[in-house]
């Protein structure tokens, strides 16, 4: 008789207690912390994979907190110029941006390290070096300075070499040439005798249709059929040199970041994370696609860059790269780190991608 009413005594305490559990935890649910952030980006509003990789990011976000961050993305221009995304994170105006590290090249020359590097790192090169040599560490370092932190959040891959009104046979058809193309891809045009020439994406079909500038690159066939580069350039030159596989940001206000709760510090990385994979994924399954249309149905003329304006720029390229790093000794350290890592890459892919890609369709 003892042990039955101990049994069901502790039966009762045992459901008393169940019971306040469930009854206390929609009170925390309803307790806990919730946060209302804006997101800033340089593309137009939900512009195809990197405007949509800003949107994908708040939605991920969001339904992974369970709605305790809800993040609204603003276009270009929606609330801060295209162009003045690093400063509205830095200074706390939004918490979040979406962008390409190489626009900041003004705030500091290593930033464009983060995005592309002529004949530099292609997209899978690139992710190793971020996530797994040491490239997480120094992006970190950077924008430290400015109270942010920079997550990689999409790439192109392989870009096209941009549309052209004239061939280009030799170096000397670069000279004199405006070209809207950013980054460290821009200084080595300059170098080459061009003129670099940063353009908002917006903005970059009716200046190479008015004849503001000479040319353009933007990324690859999904993107430039969508704008109509077809209808203002007549040549469309492959390969991208000046952008190998273009790193996307996620930037971050570092202070705002740092003061959230571990668990949402975690969503947001892995919606980064998420982000990049799902970007690439997007422009490969997309861009052969989108290439035949342009050549096909619109007669766009594809021209293959002749090796020896390659080799051209990759010499000229090699020289900016090094003056630019000598100027300061953070972009110095950034920069050796990515001629480490890409010299152990090369000495890889001799023995595992390129003998793969060079028999691969036998």
């Amino acid at each position: 008789m003892e042990r039955r009413s101990f049994i069901k005594k502790a039966g009762a305490g045992i459901a008393a207690a169940v019971g306040a559990g469930l009854a206390l935890r929609p009170r925390r649910a309803r307790a806990a912390k919730t946060y209302n952030w804006k997101m800033v980006t340089t593309w137009p509003p939900h512009f195809p994979v990197l405007g949509e990789s800003a949107d994908l990011i708040a939605e991920w976000v969001e339904e992974m907190s369970d709605g305790r961050i809800k993040i609204t993305v603003y276009g270009g221009g929606e609330l801060v110029p295209p162009l003045g995304v690093f400063d509205a994170v830095s200074s706390g105006t939004v918490e979040m941006g979406h962008g390409a590290a190489y626009y900041w090249a003004g705030k500091h020359a290593a930033t464009q390290f983060f995005a592309a590097v002529p004949f530099g790192f292609n997209a899978q090169s690139q992710n190793a070096w971020i996530y797994c040599g040491g490239g997480q560490e120094l992006w970190d370092e950077v924008y430290a300075k400015f109270n942010l932190k920079g997550f990689l959040a999409g790439n192109t891959g392989v870009q096209m070499g941009g549309w052209f009104n004239k061939e280009i046979n030799t170096i000397e058809d670069l000279k004199g040439l405006k070209m809207r193309i950013p980054g460290l891809g821009g200084k080595v045009l300059a170098k080459a005798g061009g003129n670099a020439i940063l353009v908002a994406g917006g903005e970059i079909y009716t200046n190479l249709d008015r004849g503001v500038i000479d040319a353009t690159e933007w990324v690859g066939p999904y993107h430039d059929n969508k704008m109509g580069f077809y209808k203002a350039a007549k040549y469309y030159y492959y390969p991208g040199w000046h952008e190998p596989g273009t790193s996307l940001e996620c930037m971050v206000n570092k202070q705002k970041f740092e003061a959230l709760p571990k668990d949402l510090q975690a969503i947001i990385v892995a919606a980064c994370y998420r982000s990049n994979m799902w970007s690439l994924s997007e422009f490969e399954a997309q861009n052969n696609k989108y290439l035949k249309e342009l050549v096909e149905k619109h007669n766009v003329q594809l021209r293959q860059f002749p090796d020896g304006v390659l080799r051209d720029l990759k010499k000229i390229a090699h020289e900016t790269l090094d003056e630019i790093a000598n100027n300061d000794p953070l972009t110095r350290k950034v920069y050796d780190s990515f001629l480490t890592f890409q010299k152990t890459m090369n000495q890889w892919n001799r023995i595992s991608e390129e003998p793969y890609q060079k028999f691969k369709e036998l």
